[in-house]
Formats: structure tokens, sequence, C-alpha cells
């Protein structure tokens, strides 16, 4: 069972990460917002590229930007989730069987749902 000094410490390193992470994700909602057609970034004067592997090399960047994002939309829901539990009550217990999780793994994740056997199970 987790005193109420470490859940405050928890709640508190999960503040901060939410932080960041409304941060990251407004960050790239500026870029998306500011952003212009690949071939104005490059200097074109024209909608063709004048090479493919510059059109190649945006589209990766893009598609690199946006996995990000949903990492960091997916990191942000897990945060909540966490705070969520630690008003219930029920942080620091396992979701499947209600065992606690260890104080290492919530120190290492602070996000966890369940212990590392019940993690690696499902």
């Amino acid at each position: 069972m987790l005193t109420d000094k470490q859940l405050n410490e928890f709640k508190q390193q999960l503040e901060a990460m939410k932080e960041e992470a409304e941060q990251e994700l407004a960050k790239f909602q500026n870029q998306q917002k500011n952003s212009e057609d690949p071939n104005d970034k490059e200097g074109e004067l024209s909608s063709v590229a004048d090479h493919p592997g510059d059109l190649g090399t945006s589209q990766f960047e893009k598609e690199k930007e946006y996995t990000l994002h949903e990492q960091t939309r997916e990191k942000l829901k897990e945060i909540y989730a966490a705070l969520d539990r630690i008003k219930d009550g029920s942080y620091g217990k396992s979701e499947k069987s209600g065992e606690p999780i260890p104080l290492e793994r919530l120190k290492a994740m602070p996000t966890a749902r369940m212990t590392v056997e019940e993690a690696e199970s499902t």
C-alpha cells in the first residue's frame, strides 16, 4: 500500500508528465497550423518537385511527426487514467488482479496499470 507521501510524489510526477505531453501536442498542432505546401518549404516555384527524393523526404518527416503525435496522445491518455486512479484510490493496484504494483515498477513507469508479469502475459 502506498503512503500519502508516495501518492503525492507520483501525482506531482504525473502532473509534470501531463504538462510536458500537452506542450508537445500544442507544438505539433501549431506546426500543422503553420505548415505550408512541401514545395513552398523547399523554395520551389511550381507545384511539381524537382526531385522525387525531396518529396519522399518531406513525406517521411510528416509521417514521423504524425507517429510521434499519436504516441504523445496515447501517453497523455495513460497519464489522465493514472491521475484518475489516484483520485479514486485505485492507484498502485493492478487492474487485472487487484494486487499491489511494486513500487519499483511505479517509479519506472508511473502510468503502470498492472504488474510486469501480468503485462507480459497479455
